[in-house]
């Protein structure tokens, strides 16, 4: 398609314009008062809107009010005072049409160079839980609009949305004589259009929220964290966004050493921590949980009196599988788990806080990285997941489902014991995090064998029962630790050929959801072999 206006130039990337006037309006002010020195300095005029323009003139720099420009005075609590054509004339006035500059000359309008805006906090005020009314009060209308203005000009205008980037302008006016580069205004515009784009989206999300209903325009947001070397594998490219919810994790977590994290190390430390959240945090009574991770799934899960024998259990499920893997604690790692930790090698270690001497234990293994989450997340928090398919994007709730004791159906002729009923709802919580098909066998407080992912439940419940009989070997035991053992089902078995391989592995108590067809026979095969079984009502496919 033709441009509308073919007297207009190509862009030129090394085009230079002058930076002559300055618009500022921030809600964070932290740079403010610095950065407009630093322009004031350079000879650039400045412009300004409300409580920035009281701080730019309280350290005693020359300012105009942006009503001084307009005519008007803000009004109805500042929610007008920008929109308005002396302003958004002086952002998208081309001024290499000669019809542009003699409408700015005729009405008085003059150019604004370079725009400084940072939206009202609306993902703040969601995040801190503040009242509907408190966000949609934090909704920017003005700055939204001259962001989008400013940087449709961006061959004359430069835009930053970020006070860290006005430090590049000021660099570029420092080489080019008060001018910066077309290149820079385009990076600049991208990056406004992006911001906008973000601040919109989290809107959308919380009226869908808010409301309840499934919206016809479904938006999706984050803020770059870390650009990765690679994807999963070296030939994708990759990076790491936060989406400002604040939910502890990975994503809000603080590296106090080694190398950069990974894609596959951040997907598979998010697995980990989300696992063992489930045990809730030893900060509020919990008993010491881990969690060890390879893939996204479970290789070895365990409560305690301590994290170190609760470490110790864990990675006696799959001591194999354990080596580079990830461990997740569910309170402060201590010095002694960290000693015990470092014997294997291991790709990344989370928990809510560490030890200064658990820290530097760690410091000494320079390829180890730790991460200090300052929290834990709360399993049952409401939020969504998204998966890209060929030409969509599928969109679901986090699974969040609990099943209280209380809620489970007792099936068979024989009742669980206790101690068979607390290793099942241990087992039910861990294979919520397994690849489906998942079998999950767990004795007293801990996983004895895993088995993921497979296209049969059957074949499921027989690698978990091998890595069972590997574990032994390696640990040198006269009993397989499954002797005696809980298992639990993401889904239901269709026959009762897996429940009976788990029966064969050792396993006298069965956790799963029901609803099959065979539920019956399935059952009776259960008293048959005198095992106690109970139903959940509730699956966990994991994908």
């Amino acid at each position: 398609m033709p441009s509308p206006n073919p007297d207009l130039p190509p862009f030129d990337p090394a085009r230079l314009s002058s930076i002559k006037r300055a618009l500022i309006s921030v809600s964070d002010k932290s740079k403010l008062i610095a950065q407009a020195t630093a322009l004031h300095d350079r000879g650039v005029k400045l412009v300004s809107t409300g409580g920035t323009r009281k701080a730019i003139q309280a350290a005693g720099l020359p300012v105009k009010d942006v009503s001084e420009l307009t005519g008007f005075p803000e009004m109805m609590d500042g929610r007008v005072k920008t929109l308005h054509p002396m302003v958004h004339g002086g952002l998208l006035g081309d001024r290499d049409l000669a019809s542009h500059v003699e409408a700015m000359k005729d009405q008085g309008i003059m150019s604004i160079d370079l725009l400084i805006v940072n939206l009202y906090p609306f993902e703040k005020a969601v995040a801190s839980g503040g009242s509907y009314e408190m966000c949609v009060e934090n909704i920017d209308i003005g700055g939204p609009a001259m962001i989008r203005a400013g940087a449709k000009n961006h061959a004359h205008v430069a835009v930053c949305v970020d006070s860290n980037d006005v430090d590049a302008v000021l660099a570029e006016m420092d080489a080019n004589n008060g001018q910066v580069s077309g290149a820079l205004r385009r990076t600049l515009a991208a990056k406004s259009y992006a911001r906008s784009a973000a601040y919109d989206a989290a809107i959308a999300n919380y009226f869908a929220k808010v409301i309840g209903e499934t919206p016809e325009y479904r938006a999706q947001a984050g803020t770059l964290k870390q650009t990765l070397r690679y994807g999963e594998n070296p030939h994708q490219t990759a990076a790491f966004y936060g989406d400002g919810s604040g939910r502890a994790g990975v994503a809000t977590a603080e590296q106090m050493q080694g190398k950069a994290l990974s894609y596959n190390n951040i997907n598979d430390t998010d697995a980990a921590y989300e696992l063992v959240a489930e045990f809730g945090s030893t900060a509020k009574g919990a008993k010491p949980a881990v969690a060890i991770i390879k893939h996204a799934n479970p290789c070895g899960v365990a409560v305690g009196d301590d994290f170190i024998s609760a470490y110790k259990a864990a990675l006696a499920c799959d001591p194999v599988s354990a080596f580079g893997s990830i461990v997740a604690l569910n309170g402060t790692l201590d010095v002694e788990t960290a000693q015990e930790i470092i014997k294997v090698f291991t790709e990344v270690v989370i928990a809510p806080a560490a030890t200064d001497e658990a820290i530097a234990i760690f410091a000494k293994k320079k390829n180890l990285r730790l991460l200090i989450a300052g929290g834990l997340p709360n399993p049952s928090d409401p939020s969504l997941t998204h998966r890209n398919v060929a030409g969509g994007i599928l969109v679901q709730d986090r699974d969040n489902g609990y099943v209280d004791p209380a809620d489970l159906k007792v099936v068979t002729k024989r009742q669980p014991t206790d101690a068979e009923m607390a290793d099942m709802m241990m087992a039910w919580k861990v294979a919520k995090h397994v690849k489906s098909n998942a079998i999950v066998y767990v004795k007293d407080g801990s996983t004895a064998g895993i088995g993921a992912g497979q296209m049969s439940r059957l074949d499921s419940a027989r690698i978990a029962a091998r890595k069972a009989e590997d574990a032994r070997e390696s640990a040198g035991w006269d009993e397989l630790r499954t002797t005696g053992c809980a298992c639990a089902s993401d889904a239901f078995f269709p026959f009762a050929d897996g429940m009976l391989s788990a029966a064969a592995a050792g396993a006298t108590a069965i956790i799963q959801p029901g609803g099959s067809i065979k539920d019956q026979d399935v059952i009776d095969a259960a008293d048959e072999a005198g095992l106690a079984m109970v139903f959940t009502g509730m699956r966990h496919f994991r994908h």
